[in-house]
This record gives C-alpha cells, sequence and structure tokens, in this order.
C-alpha cells in the first residue's frame, strides 16, 4: 500500500498501531480516519489499472467494500466508471469521503455507512463487488492461518454470501488482497457458492492477490478442494520499499516472485 506522493495529501506519521488486533475495533477506524485524509492498502491504482480494465466495464454497476480513505472510487470516476456505490462502518470516512468527492463535484458517487457482513442492498443490484484489503482485516487475529479461529471464518462466510447474493447473475467479484490462494480457497469453493475462481498477481518483493469471482461460472464437477486457477496475465511489476508501509503487518506468508515475472 502506497502513500500518495502529493505534498498536499496528509501522510501518516507512524506505521500502524501496536496490535494488529487494533484493526478489528471499529473505535480505532473512526479515529484514525478523523486525522487522516488519504491511505492506500495494498497499492494504489496504478499498480493493479491493467487488470481492473479487463473486468470493469464503464456501464457496470460497482459496489466497493470498505473504502475508508482511499482514493480507488475517485479513479474508477475519473476513468468513466461512474455507477459507484462505496460503503465504509467507519461513519467519520463516510462522511469526510463524502465531503472530499463532492469538492471534486463527483455527485454521483453513493457512499453510505454500512457493514460488509450485513449488506443492506437487494439481491441481484450490482455488476461488480470490489474490495481491497478489506477482507483482509478480518484475519488479523485469527491465529493459524491454516486452521483459522471459527470466528474469523464465520464473519468471511458472511461477507461472501452477502457479495454472492447482490451480485448480479454473472456478476464479478474483485478481492484485491495478501490472503494466499492456500488460504482462500476454502472460502471461495465452498458449495453455496455459484462463482469460479481465478487469480493473478501484481507487485514485486511481496506479491498481492487479485482475485477474480464469476457469479454463475462454477463448473458443475467442480472440485471444492481444487486449487483455484492462475490467470497468466502479466502482472506489472514496481518495486518499491513496501517495508516502510503499514501492509507489513498482515502479511503471514512470503511467496517468492517467479523469476519471469521480475
Amino acid at each position: 500500500m502506497d502513500e500518495s506522493e502529493k505534498p498536499s495529501e496528509a501522510k501518516r506519521s507512524t506505521v500502524g498501531p501496536p496490535s494488529v488486533s487494533a484493526y478489528l475495533d471499529p473505535n480505532y477506524w473512526n479515529e484514525r480516519f478523523a486525522s487522516e485524509d488519504h491511505y492506500e492498502w495494498l497499492k494504489d491504482y496504478s499498480h493493479f489499472r491493467h487488470l481492473i480494465h479487463q473486468h470493469i466495464k464503464h456501464d457496470s454497476s460497482v459496489l466497493e467494500l470498505g473504502c475508508g480513505s482511499s482514493q480507488l472510487c475517485d479513479e474508477l470516476y475519473e476513468e468513466g466508471i461512474t455507477d459507484l456505490t462505496c460503503i465504509d462502518l467507519s461513519a467519520v470516512a463516510v462522511h469526510k469521503m463524502q465531503k472530499r468527492l463532492l469538492s471534486k463535484g463527483y455527485k454521483d458517487i453513493n457512499v453510505l455507512q454500512g457493514d460488509m457482513l450485513n449488506l443492506s442492498f437487494a439481491d441481484e443490484s450490482f455488476d461488480v463487488v470490489i474490495e481491497k484489503g478489506t477482507m483482509d482485516v478480518l484475519f488479523v487475529d485469527s491465529g493459524d492461518p491454516w486452521n483459522p479461529r471459527p470466528e474469523a471464518v464465520n464473519k468471511a462466510k458472511a461477507m461472501l454470501q452477502g457479495v454472492h447474493r447482490v451480485l448480479k447473475p454473472h456478476g464479478t467479484f474483485i478481492s484485491i488482497a495478501f490472503g494466499q490462494p492456500h488460504f482462500r480457497r476454502p472460502l471461495f469453493n465452498a458449495p453455496e457458492f455459484t462463482w469460479s475462481t481465478d487469480y493473478t498477481t501484481f507487485g514485486d518483493g511481496f506479491h498481492y492477490f487479485f482475485y477474480i469471482l464469476r457469479k454463475g461460472c462454477k463448473s458443475l464437477d467442480a472440485d471444492a478442494d481444487a486449487d483455484v486457477k492462475k490467470v497468466d496475465t502479466p502482472s506489472l511489476c514496481l518495486y518499491q520499499d513496501e517495508l516502510d508501509d503499514e501492509d507489513y503487518l498482515f502479511r503471514t506468508n512470503i511467496d517468492e516472485c517467479d523469476d519471469d515475472q521480475r
């Protein structure tokens, strides 16, 4: 996740809270957003723009989960994707984003306070649902990544069930995450979901995972224990000093970058 290089935008003076469990506390986020104008988890838009354009059309209706202080919706809007709805659990984040977007004249973007674990939207409301680092928060204090605590798993399932419900037939869920395929596979491939699951990676030094889940496209003979399919899309590798970022607090495993991606 990159902090903006623009001098006009506020930067965080600290790397993060003393314990990752703070990320599960709504009060932490309200206090943080009160003083934070902009922060990007898991890299900014420029690092995965080439992937987004393959899966979101200009006329797509898009829901962003956990918008926080990210400018992802701004970037999408500026590229002609204007049917946008953003939600965040923090009223402070929602208020500040509403104010920022209005100052830019982006009046069409709908920013609402909402819980990704209990989505209030009607069935089949969106062509695309996207989240960037939001699902990872559910696992920051989940124990053994191979056998996470039941409460973390239940929250992740509630999130995915809501996403699946609000997606239109053949809609797409894009999850940009640290969580690696061998950890996400049991959740994504649960029998109640009809989506196919592909992924690609981007970044250098550390890999970030770009999952593409297409509703209604799951093979009838799909094996729930089979690995998710990797899409052989060339990743955009931009080397940066990533350990200076808050992202490192979320990393529980590090995959080596393939030689052909360096």
